[in-house]
């Protein structure tokens, strides 16, 4: 029998994260996770935005989560030799005089203002970038290698012991009011469910308000288009190195076809067009399904019934920022009772519970 503090369902972003910072303080964690190379997690760009959408929306919390999230990434590059966080300014451009004057209002508005180092209100003149409207500078962000950040976890977990390469078995675990069995060889004092979109098929949590959606990315090689910034109009154009760069990414809500798509591609490939008229050849194309919650809020805490489960994704596109402020907020509060905050708290979707009889056996 394995005996350990916690078992981690999921080594995505979130899983990951949690993991990490459970292994910090100081605790046993085992970690299950079956390793595809498709997984949201494997398929994102890593982009760390302030913005969201069309509305250039302040992303939530972002004050608090971009500077936590590049702190936690410089650490892992540190400790592992491998530059894994780029800061990297970020250039909104604007599609019309609507766009630029909507901003130019906001500009400067606190925390808003934080995050916007500059205005063009005419084009500046970026080598390849369309952006006859100009643009908005922003700073506090930039992107992260996620593919190679978790293969270096992965590998350091898979040396040490405390992560296996397998799928998790729901049906095979056992809950008391001391913690929990596995298949009759693992025992946890906690369970944590960080099984991204999966998460609608498990039996203790699909009654949480969680949709799968699908996002699609391409790799482009695009000589002569400016790589000092990522670009943002439509879709996101991140410099990955050597002329190369990622552009995404779609949203697909079901039914969606399973893998990349034709259509997927023509909708990155017209986005590009519009942000550049340099010609460009995709190298690479993925796709990957995101858990999105209704509210667009994560998840985190506890089973309402069962003490010894807790749950922790509904990430969506923004992952990458969420997870490292995320982790030490549910591990703080496994570990110590801490408060969760309320908008990110499972607790908000407690009516959602089904009654006795739609309850999974213990």
């Amino acid at each position: 029998m394995t005996d350990c503090d916690f078992l981690v369902v999921g080594h995505g972003i979130a899983g990951a994260t949690l993991a990490y910072a459970l292994r910090q303080r100081g605790a046993q964690v085992l970690v299950y996770d079956p390793g595809m190379a498709n997984s949201a997690s494997n398929v994102a760009a890593g982009l760390m935005n302030p913005v969201a959408g069309k509305r250039f929306a302040l992303s939530w919390r972002a004050a608090e989560l971009l500077p936590s999230a590049a702190t936690f990434y410089r650490e892992l590059g540190q400790r592992y030799g491998q530059p894994f966080f780029t800061e990297t300014p970020i250039f909104k451009l604007f599609g019309s005089l609507e766009e630029q004057n909507a901003l130019l209002a906001r500009s400067a508005d606190q925390p808003w203002g934080g995050f916007v180092a500059a205005l063009a209100t005419t084009d500046p003149g970026l080598p390849g970038v369309q952006a006859p409207f100009g643009g908005a500078w922003l700073q506090g962000g930039g992107h992260v290698a996620v593919r190679e950040l978790l293969a270096a976890l992965a590998a350091e977990g898979t040396r040490a012991g405390w992560l296996r390469r397998e799928t998790f078995n729901w049906a095979a675990l056992v809950t008391d009011s001391a913690g929990a069995t596995y298949a009759g060889q693992v025992r946890a004092r906690h369970v944590i469910c960080c099984e991204g979109a999966a998460a609608v098929r498990n039996p203790y949590f699909n009654w949480l308000p969680l949709t799968p959606n699908q996002g699609e990315v391409l790799d482009v090689e695009c000589g002569g288009l400016s790589a000092a910034q990522v670009l943002n109009r439509g879709a996101y154009v991140v410099p990955v190195g050597a002329n190369r760069f990622r552009v995404g990414a779609t949203y697909r809500w079901p039914p969606f076809a399973e893998g990349p798509t034709a259509v997927g591609q023509e909708e990155l490939a017209a986005r590009l067009s519009v942000i550049t008229d340099l010609p460009f050849a995709v190298l690479e194309q993925r796709a990957g399904v995101r858990p999105t919650v209704r509210d667009r809020r994560p998840l985190l805490g506890p089973h309402p019934t069962v003490p010894s489960l807790s749950f922790c994704g509904g990430y969506g596109s923004k992952g990458v920022m969420l997870a490292p402020r995320l982790a030490v907020l549910l591990a703080d509060w496994l570990l110590n009772g801490t408060e969760i905050w309320p908008e990110a708290s499972v607790q908000r979707y407690r009516a959602l519970w089904p009654d006795q009889a739609a309850r999974p056996a213990r």
